[in-house]
């Protein structure tokens, strides 16, 4: 294991809930990832990072977070934890545990005690309490919406039963926001980071990073109506070509997006980490605008990674990748950073489906029955193959979400009395959410539940084409998704691709990509019509090729 390894490493998304269910309960758990470490191992990835497994409610699937300190009962205890950690470590695979800072649950013991404490207590001051608006104080402190749908702010009932002050939620009404200016609340987070740092974790991906500083006076704010619900770029029409936003000015921010005093907490949390051998990290949700301002996150004295949003929501189209891609080399690259890209995530909708979506879908609002513009499947799996490829012939480091390893779509025909992502309910179905990638994975065609555990159940209901996706099915079969990702990685990992460069390569067509990373070229064909093959063996492509020719939606990678 080598120092800097984030700066190339492959890092495998697991999603607790829906990766493998060890005792058969529906949901999955840290002793079924323990089982299926040997899978990722064969896959071929460096890290794994686990969204959130700690005591919780699940009102939001665990980042409702009642104790940061300990494992909720539906995954295990933390000796589970420690088991499935010992046995990574074995394989040398990494593990990156989610921190969710911004809000805790509103069964937390410490918002608990801030109910009972009343209105100027110490209790209330570790959250964002605030009288309301009105002569009566029955008007919300400001115009803020949640994330999820709805105010952002919930009226609480005082001891005496008396219409009490407001609490600020960005997200449900069950998960309170933290006041970051109150040191309390800084000391507890040093305490966690260092619980976990002391079990051995080796990093942490923060949730809502550009989040927890708000705007002195929380003033009134009316997001975009195209935006997406995180903040970041305006809605993308994947299947149209588009050019995002890619400055280096500066728009205006959210006064609860990306502050500039969310930086001193990270300058902080970075010295802590120093502390520790093993180079341990921290990765930033941060959804903002443009690529420069994410920039000023992975700054040398703050965080190691930034997901690379603006690469995720940039459509399949060559002039609109070539721009995105050298704006996030250049904007990553003037800090010393790399750049951390990534197609797919548990909360968007997957890149299997999304890519081939023609109508606008922003971050957030998800896909369903009723949704227009959605693609056949094997025309979104074409375009995602293709644009993995791509994406793993970049230098930097790569994020690959559970399941895109197996062609998995996004799920748009689930029940909606199956849905429980808290958009669904708090939008009343006019967005759907985030349920559709959520559904839990297949590993074993003819097993229960395709393998996800040992029995029938499934958190949520998993397709019947599962199927034809499950890991046994794919194992070992020429052309299969999972075949390309393992050749995928491998060559990457063999030719040092993370540690490379882009060259531009002239003398395409405007809808083809041809860049040369080392020894490596990688031609993307994002229009219809197909197209020559330059010179140089052929390592791998993403669709069978007819001699040296390239088809449609197809990416080919050759050595120089």
């Amino acid at each position: 294991m080598t120092s800097d390894w984030w700066r190339t490493a492959a890092i495998y998304q697991i999603y607790p809930r829906s990766f493998a269910d060890a005792n058969g309960d529906g949901m999955g758990d840290l002793a079924g990832i323990t089982s299926r470490l040997d899978d990722l191992q064969e896959l071929g990835i460096d890290a794994i990072w686990l969204s959130p497994f700690f005591t919780s409610p699940q009102r939001d699937a665990g980042y409702d977070v009642a104790d940061y300190c300990d494992v909720d009962p539906r995954f295990g205890a933390l000796a589970d934890f420690d088991a499935m950690l010992a046995e990574a470590h074995a394989r040398g695979i990494r593990v990156i545990i989610d921190l969710v800072p911004n809000h805790s649950s509103d069964e937390h013991e410490w918002f608990q005690a801030a109910l009972a404490a009343g209105p100027g207590s110490a209790e209330r001051a570790r959250y964002l309490f605030r009288d309301g608006r009105g002569p009566a104080g029955d008007e919300p402190p400001n115009n803020w919406e949640s994330v999820f749908g709805g105010p952002a702010w919930t009226r609480v009932a005082e001891a005496d039963g008396t219409p009490g002050q407001w609490y600020l939620h960005l997200f449900d009404s069950s998960q309170p926001d933290f006041d970051w200016t109150n040191d309390e609340v800084r000391e507890e987070f040093r305490d966690i980071l260092r619980f976990w740092l002391d079990r051995g974790v080796d990093g942490f991906r923060v949730d809502v990073a550009h989040g927890m500083i708000k705007a002195d006076g929380l003033p009134d704010y009316t997001p975009p109506a195209d935006g997406g619900s995180m903040g970041g770029g305006a809605a993308v029409t994947a299947g149209v070509p588009l050019e995002p936003e890619i400055s280096s000015e500066p728009g205006d921010l959210a006064p609860y997006w990306g502050q500039d005093g969310v930086h001193d907490i990270y300058r902080d949390w970075r010295k802590l980490l120093d502390e520790y051998p093993g180079e341990r990290i921290l990765a930033a949700e941060a959804w903002v605008d443009p690529l420069p301002r994410v920039a000023n996150w992975v700054r040398p004295d703050e965080m190691h990674q930034a997901f690379n949003f603006a690469y995720l929501e940039t459509p399949w189209d060559a002039a609109a990748l070539r721009h995105v891609i050298d704006a996030s080399l250049d904007a990553f690259g003037s800090v010393g950073a790399p750049s951390t890209w990534v197609l797919s995530n548990h909360d968007v909708v997957r890149h299997a489906t999304r890519l081939s979506v023609t109508e606008a879908n922003p971050q957030g609002h998800g896909l369903g029955s009723r949704s227009k513009g959605l693609p056949e499947y094997e025309a979104g799996l074409r375009r995602a193959r293709a644009a993995t490829a791509l994406m793993l012939a970049l230098p930097g480091s790569a994020y690959l979400y559970q399941g895109e390893e197996l062609g998995l779509p996004e799920v748009i025909d689930l029940p909606d009395d199956a849905r429980e992502d808290p958009t669904w309910f708090r939008t009343n179905g006019e967005r759907y959410g985030r349920d559709g990638c959520r559904v839990p994975i297949p590993w074993e065609a003819d097993a229960p539940s395709y393998g996800f555990g040992p029995s029938e159940a499934s958190w949520l209901p998993q397709p019947a084409q599962w199927r034809e996706l499950a890991r046994d099915r794919q194992r070992g079969t020429d052309g299969s998704t999972l075949e390309l990702y393992r050749s995928l990685l491998r060559l990457r990992r063999e030719h040092d691709l993370g540690s490379g460069a882009v060259e531009w390569l002239p003398g395409f067509r405007d809808d083809v990509l041809a860049l040369r990373n080392g020894d490596v070229i990688a031609v993307a064909n994002t229009g219809a019509s197909p197209v020559e093959l330059p010179s140089g063996d052929v390592l791998l492509a993403s669709e069978a090729l007819t001699g040296r020719t390239l088809p449609g939606d197809t990416t080919a990678w050759l050595r120089a």
